[in-house]
């Protein structure tokens, strides 16, 4: 949506007034960005791109294309809205490091005079993203916060950082604490208990904050239109599977090849804890699987084994896959591509464009769901008919979501107890799905659940 912001209803009363900006996020699953104000003070909740759009994916490089160009194709956020946002932006808070959250804090955040705020990893991943940007110079101060703890960013507003969990590590919620109450930006979470990584959300303090008053609830609705797993998996139970799955295709003398999410650390350790039992060497293969692991080898958050590789650059991919071809009992390849986008790896190998040749008793495994839109389920068929057609054995139901199910949103509210709720991070569907959701918890759409849309805003006066 172009053009003015759209304000929303305003709920009365003499206290200052709060408000919910809706600038990215709120009609799609992508380009993730909202802003609280709370009187003069704004604070920008991530600066994300959308995938879909001109065929992205984890490798895609946008470094060298212009904002506004990306703003017009809808890839990244139209925060060219900010212009009606009257105040001073104190802070831009970066809550994870998947790229619908900060894929554009490169494009975006030079236009703002504040630090950017987020946990080591995530920080590390915005970092790398703005050295290699190629249009643009951004000077903001980095600030590290982890989780367990607090900054003041302005006079009246303080922002927390609650541990949480997701499918990547150092995901966080966010509380900023102000004279009018507590406001919560929770996209994305997860409630697992069981992270080989990752400790455990921080129940405790959610139901201390519940109790304090939070005035508004900003929440990640992914999964909320789903019915047939109302609570996730923990990744305990991806590991049972791909224990399961790979115990015989690590034995084999067949070509084996794992296709996960270059972000997901916890389910990359998983694998490579399994695969060390064998005698197969591991290539991490991929500009993106080279970035988010080197990234996390270095800090101490992923241990591979001595006999793991990560390879980036496509000549450095072209020989490894060169050398995997001529014995490809002895590795196991963890690519990118489950998509099935074209010109990814996992793709190029099955439609016979790279050095490494799938044979006929090869085992292929798919460690991520299809991410729901047309283009992704074509390509995704696409590739795998193309495997099954060089006569791979391909298996795909190695992975539990990163996101909260339909249970784990009615354990959230009853620990929050918000006095408003904003669903966000989702289509129409999604957005409209968690509203029926918490009717059931007793608020009503319209009165304390406030759908938006992109360019709309909810205007709160604070006190509770």
């Amino acid at each position: 949506m172009k053009g003015d912001l759209i304000h929303k209803n305003t709920q009365g009363g003499h206290n200052l007034a709060v408000e919910v900006i809706a600038i990215g996020g709120y009609q799609e699953v992508g380009k993730n960005m909202s802003v609280v104000k709370v009187g003069d003070d704004v604070v920008i909740f991530d600066m994300g791109i959308h995938l879909d759009r001109l065929h992205l994916h984890e490798d895609t490089d946008i470094s060298r294309m212009h904002s506004l160009d990306l703003i017009q194709r809808g890839v990244i956020p139209d925060d060219t809205l900010m212009k009606d946002v009257d105040g001073k932006v104190r802070a831009i808070v970066c809550t994870h490091g998947h790229l619908d959250h900060v894929g554009a804090v490169a494009k975006l955040a030079h236009r703002y005079e504040s630090p950017i705020i987020a946990t080591p990893y995530t920080m590390a991943i915005i970092e790398s993203t703005i050295k290699g940007e190629k249009k643009f110079k951004v000077n903001n101060q980095l600030q590290v916060l982890n989780s367990g703890e607090k900054c003041q960013i302005s006079p009246d507003i303080t922002l927390e950082f609650i541990n949480s969990t997701h499918s990547i590590p150092q995901t966080v919620i966010a509380a900023l604490h102000t004279s009018e109450g507590i406001i919560i930006y929770a996209n994305d979470f997860k409630f697992d208990n069981h992270q080989k990584i990752s400790s455990p959300p921080d129940y405790s303090r959610l139901r201390e904050l519940g109790r304090k008053g939070v005035l508004a609830l900003i929440v990640e609705t992914t999964r909320a239109a789903e019915t047939h797993e109302v609570k996730t998996h923990s990744e305990r139970v991806a590991k049972m599977v791909l224990e399961d799955t790979l115990i015989g295709p690590l034995e084999e003398k067949n070509g084996l090849v794992l296709t996960t999410f270059a972000s997901h650390i916890e389910r990359i350790q998983a694998i490579s804890d399994i695969a060390s039992r064998s005698d197969r060497k591991i290539l991490l293969l991929g500009r993106s699987m080279e970035k988010y692991c080197s990234l996390a080898e270095s800090m101490g958050i992923l241990k591979l084994p001595p006999n793991a590789s990560m390879y980036g650059s496509p000549k450095a991919v072209n020989k490894a896959l060169a050398q995997a071809e001529d014995k490809r009992e002895d590795y196991l390849l963890i690519t990118t591509g489950h998509q099935g986008e074209p010109d990814a790896l996992l793709p190029r190998i099955s439609n016979a464009k790279t050095q490494f040749n799938i044979q006929r008793g090869d085992n292929v495994v798919i460690s991520a769901p299809v991410i729901p839109n047309p283009m992704n389920i074509a390509n995704r068929n696409l590739m795998e008919r193309r495997l099954n057609s060089s006569g791979a054995r391909i298996y795909t139901n190695a992975h539990v979501s990163g996101h909260a199910g339909i249970e784990d949103h009615r354990d959230f509210i009853k620990m929050l107890n918000p006095v408003n709720i904003i669903p966000a991070h989702g289509e129409l569907n999604m957005l409209g799905a968690y509203a029926e959701l918490v009717e059931q918890e007793g608020y009503k759409i319209g009165n304390d659940v406030h759908l938006l849309r992109n360019g709309q805003a909810q205007v709160f006066d604070g006190g509770i």
